[in-house]
């Protein structure tokens, strides 16, 4: 049965959630991490992929470990919030595809493949973070994506040895309304999209 989102919904998910910059000092308690990912995984990937892999950055130790690789802009910020995610996509994949898409033998469509390993996991990877936005939003929470890092040092501090690649940062948490600036300007439907 297909339904409509009520208003109120589309204010938490879109038309009100603001990215932030600065976070109240209340923890992020892991069960609702959780209870996120258990949403976002639910959204649509190229046959049932799932590449995505995060790992949350919370304590003060592994926020150390991270901010070498931050930008000078992304320092402050990422120190600050209760809880850093560092979204990133497994190149292995489709190791995974006989139990996640098990009516095809999915996984020899990649074996060998690397510009469609690498274009499939960044790409629905890439997805799966979008819908943990979402999802961290439904669950009450503020998020802060962000791409100003350095993507080979937060692999080599936190993904050597694996397959997994960094996409891009989510600093998550209850937002400060003081920190935003006003909303910037978006492109009109006509301005961005056409139809044939």
């Amino acid at each position: 049965m297909t339904t409509t989102l009520n208003e109120s919904g589309q204010k938490l998910l879109f038309l009100e959630a603001r990215t932030h910059s600065s976070f109240k000092a209340e923890p992020v308690a892991e069960q609702v991490l959780r209870q996120a990912w258990d949403l976002a995984r639910m959204g649509p990937t190229s046959v049932n992929c799932l590449p995505a892999r995060i790992v949350f950055v919370r304590s003060p130790a592994a926020k150390q470990r991270l901010k070498p690789a931050l930008a000078p802009g992304n320092v402050d910020k990422t120190m600050a919030a209760p809880v850093t995610a560092i979204i990133g996509h497994d190149l292995a994949f489709y190791d995974k595809l006989p139990v996640l898409f098990p009516h095809a033998d999915a996984r020899s469509w990649f074996v060998g493949n690397e510009a469609m390993i690498q274009s499939t996991a960044f790409r629905n990877g890439t997805l799966m973070g979008g819908y943990f936005i979402m999802a961290l939003r439904a669950m009450g929470l503020d998020c802060g994506p962000m791409s100003g890092f350095d993507s080979a040092k937060v692999d080599a501090e936190f993904f050597a040895g694996t397959t997994i690649r960094s996409n891009f940062l989510i600093n998550i948490g209850h937002g400060d309304p003081a920190g935003l600036y006003p909303r910037g300007p978006r492109l009109e439907f006509d301005e961005a999209c056409r139809i044939e």
